[in-house]
């Protein structure tokens, strides 16, 4: 097994999602220079893992369909939602508070990945954490993210995911819902289907499940699956 290398992990909290797009894609570009310039030394972090909360805001991805969202951008300013055309994989989704979203800046050649593993270990890590709930978590064969299938057989959503990766650095991450409104996703087709719906810890677990929580449990959930270290 290859060694664990060290990335940086950073809490930062609520932050808008056009001011943490600036801030990944500077870390994005930094580590791509190092990279290139081979100036990552062994002990210095091969990455920095940005864990945020965002206000209210919904991301279409590259391969998206505009008509995923269902009402006008106007409309969504006037609720105090932003919009974004980005960069990542995936269709539409929705961003807001009591969700913990995960943007991993790595270096995946240190680290020992291809981009498949790569996104199997984020599912893993929320499939795990999914799991100390008591929730059976699983993937959805032709689908990105992590899913739960209801009593009724209906497929929901957990957490989407949605990667870039380029010259074998990664930016963008995963969504999943702790405690958030889900009344938000009623505005679109979440990541483009009509069939299915969304869920939360909280709505799964008939109580309200906090950040604080959650974020702890997550941190060691996906440090282990991708075989990386960081300083507590």
């Amino acid at each position: 097994m290859q060694h664990e290398v060290e990335v940086e992990i950073r809490d930062i909290g609520s932050m808008a999602y056009g001011e943490c797009w600036d801030l990944q894609r500077t870390l994005f570009d930094a580590l791509c220079k190092k990279k290139a310039e081979k100036r990552l030394t062994e002990g210095e972090p091969h990455g920095t893992i940005l864990i945020v909360e965002h206000p209210a805001v919904y991301t279409l991805g590259k391969s998206g369909h505009q008509e995923n969202m269902l009402v006008t951008e106007e409309y969504l300013k006037s609720l105090g939602a932003e919009f974004f055309h980005i960069d990542r994989g995936g269709d539409i989704t929705f961003h807001g508070p009591g969700q913990l979203v995960c943007y991993p800046i790595l270096d995946l050649d240190a680290i020992g990945l291809g981009i498949r593993r790569y996104i199997e270990a984020l599912e893993q890590s929320v499939i795990d954490l999914a799991a100390e709930y008591g929730i059976e978590a699983h993937r959805s064969e032709g689908a990105s993210g992590v899913w739960v299938t209801t009593p009724q057989r209906r497929l929901v959503k957990l957490c989407a995911i949605g990667v870039r990766a380029s010259h074998g650095v990664t930016m963008h991450g995963l969504a999943m819902n702790v405690a958030t409104d889900l009344k938000w996703f009623e505005l679109i087709n979440p990541c483009g289907f009509t069939d299915r719906g969304v869920c939360s810890l909280t709505t799964l677990c008939n109580r309200e499940v906090t950040m604080e929580e959650v974020k702890p449990k997550f941190i060691n959930y996906l440090t282990k699956n991708l075989n990386v270290k960081y300083k507590k």
